[in-house]
């Protein structure tokens, strides 16, 4: 039991390692490209995934980052998203990835802890459940910007506007993530 205190604590406070730092790039990298060539063939009643999202939900599931490496992983993923053609609004971006990020870190770490005893189960649920709260989060920062803050919608305006372009990429994202996350980590033979 202390072990496992020690590897939680030092997960916590490592840095990346050159292997997660190339990662995070490629992982970013490929979002971005997805992004640009496969997305909009996906859409379906608005609803389609956001690669860049789901790439640094991944990111940050397989590295394990603490909560500064994650909302700075959210800020590279928004500087990224300031690329034209990724992004139609600018700027908005940096918040609402930030947020997405640090969510995604917090509940990384907290079902580690949580569920360290039963990694079967955590390997199950893991993946597709922070990424679609981290999407949500993500979704609706973005949308209560360009909603209320760009538009001067109401906060129960923009969240009823939005909820099904919101949930559904979120479904997707969780789904897109849940698939890859064991793949990828039986690749580079990680936990």
């Amino acid at each position: 039991m202390a072990a496992e205190k020690r590897v939680v604590a030092t997960q916590e406070t490592k840095g990346f390692t050159t292997q997660d730092l190339i990662l995070i790039a490629v992982l970013l990298a490929a979002g971005a490209v997805l992004k640009l060539t496969v997305s909009s063939f996906l859409t379906f009643a608005g609803m389609k995934p956001n690669f860049m999202i789901a790439m640094y939900c991944l990111a940050i599931i397989l590295t394990r980052p603490n909560i500064v490496q994650a909302g700075i992983i959210g800020l590279i993923t928004g500087l990224i998203s300031q690329i034209p053609l990724l992004n139609a609004t600018p700027l908005v971006n940096l918040g609402s990835e930030l947020v997405g990020a640090v969510v995604c870190g917090i509940l990384v770490l907290a079902f580690v802890r949580i569920a360290k005893e039963n990694f079967a189960a955590q390997n199950v649920a893991f993946p597709f459940v922070i990424t679609f709260i981290s999407t949500v989060f993500s979704g609706y920062t973005f949308a209560l910007i360009v909603g209320c803050a760009m538009n001067g919608l109401g906060v129960a305006e923009v969240f009823a506007v939005y909820a099904v372009m919101v949930l559904g990429t979120a479904v997707m994202n969780a789904v897109l993530v849940a698939i890859l996350t064991p793949i990828i980590k039986k690749a580079l033979k990680r936990a």
